[in-house]
């Protein structure tokens, strides 16, 4: 899930950050100057220490569920979410193993 030009990603809300939703995820980047507090990344379990840039993610429609993410940890969760639903794909279509 790239921060491409034309991905989609805008600066929204207030104070302003970098947002977009990709395949049913909202995402917010937290720039290292707004990021405050300490929080734990459910991808490692570790925590996200003030003045890290990170993630904030929740599924679409669902804020009340949004969690800080390091960024890599994100990646590699959204990788495997693909994955999965690659997997569950071919499994539904006709002759798909």
């Amino acid at each position: 899930m790239a921060l491409d030009e034309g991905s989609g990603w805008r600066f929204r809300g207030e104070p302003r950050a970098l947002e977009g939703v990709a395949d049913g995820w909202h995402l917010r980047v937290v720039q290292p100057y707004r990021a405050l507090k300490t929080y734990r990344c459910p991808g490692c379990e570790q925590e996200i220490f003030p003045r890290t840039l990170h993630l904030v993610v929740w599924p679409e429609g669902s804020p009340e569920q949004r969690r800080h993410w390091h960024r890599a940890c994100w990646n590699r969760h959204f990788a495997e979410l693909e994955r999965a639903g690659e997997r569950r794909r071919r499994r539904r279509s006709p002759g798909g193993g």
